[in-house]
């Protein structure tokens, strides 16, 4: 297939909610540079930092205009200079180059954020194989070391973040908690898997947890919320229990009395995966691996609630800031559709 010279994508053009940031425009398709990918984006997976860039009060802020859409599934159309993980036709999934995302019909991708894409999963589900995922895989295994038969609880379960961790940990062989928000969410969590789901409108996580292990307490706590959820997930972390700190989508970062630590000897572990790109890249890769084989093994199954095409991306990404979502909502061009 040719490449196009202008493509659609939709731009950052002022910072504000997704739909008042983002307008739809024309634009040339971007030459990939030394080391670079130029991919026909075939699904973008939508994240909170998506969000966070278009409020522009994410840690990374480009320069506007940009493309948001940093998770994609994508077909290599072209390379830069000094290419060697990735061929022309590859269908490979990772993290975009801005200012060129993955919510556009072109997308720029830097090498080392490209992985090949697995057979088992379509489109939609490739994209939303990498971030939340991978971030799972470390927490739960580089840093908890979680181990077969122990207990993790798993905030906000039903969305993206916390729906990979359900999954990671059942397919660790830990008996796995899920907290959610009503009744709908919590149906999604029991569908992916947990033993344990509690709706925190209704029910005290804190009691119910506490009942569930036996006063024990949950081994490892995967908090992608923070605040007032983290400071209550202390009184229901277990002796040398792990709590990975992984995001504050509630809108509040805790302050931490270190003191309460050495009461119950826990860890608080911090997971920014982001920064493994960079740091480690051979780790990042390796867990790639590890993703793929339980994905072929049907131990993972990327949970995909919205599929939407490419004139639903403001709205998608609304949705997904007012927490109206559960588990992913994804972009998928519908020429490209399996």
């Amino acid at each position: 297939m040719p490449i196009p010279s202008t493509l659609k994508a939709w731009n950052v053009t002022e910072l504000g909610e997704p739909v008042d940031a983002l307008q739809l425009v024309e634009r040339a398709v971007p030459v990939p540079g030394e080391g670079q990918v130029l991919v026909r984006v075939l699904a973008s997976a939508a994240n909170f930092p998506d969000v966070l860039m278009c409020r522009g009060v994410y840690q990374v802020k480009p320069e506007l205009p940009f493309t948001p859409g940093r998770e994609v599934c994508a077909e290599v159309v072209s390379a830069g200079p000094g290419v060697t993980r990735a061929a022309v036709g590859d269908r490979v999934l990772g993290l975009t180059t801005l200012p060129h995302g993955g919510f556009a019909e072109y997308a720029l991708m830097d090498q080392d954020k490209v992985h090949q894409a697995p057979e088992s999963l379509d489109n939609v589900q490739a994209a939303s194989l990498f971030i939340g995922y991978q971030t799972g895989w470390f927490g739960l295994h580089r840093l908890a070391r979680i181990q077969p038969g122990e207990t993790l609880l798993v905030h906000a379960a039903a969305g993206g973040v916390g729906s990979a961790a359900i999954q990671l940990g059942k397919a660790a062989g830990a008996k796995v908690i899920g907290v959610v928000g009503g009744e709908a969410k919590a149906e999604y969590a029991r569908k992916l898997g947990a033993d344990l789901v509690i709706d925190r409108r209704k029910e005290d996580f804190v009691e119910q947890v506490k009942v569930f292990t036996g006063g024990k307490g949950a081994d490892v706590i995967y908090d992608p919320v923070g605040g007032e959820t983290y400071q209550r997930s202390t009184k229901c972390i277990a002796f040398e229990g792990r709590i990975i700190v992984v995001g504050f989508a509630g809108g509040e970062i805790q302050k931490v009395s270190l003191n309460h630590a050495l009461v119950k000897n826990y860890s608080i572990m911090g997971i920014h995966w982001g920064l493994y790109n960079t740091k480690n890249p051979a780790a990042v890769d390796d867990c790639h691996r590890e993703l793929v084989k339980l994905a072929n093994a049907g131990a993972i199954s990327p949970f995909v609630s919205e599929r939407f095409s490419i004139d639903g991306v403001p709205a998608g990404l609304q949705r997904l800031a007012d927490g109206k979502t559960v588990g992913r909502v994804v972009m998928e061009h519908a020429d490209n559709t399996e």
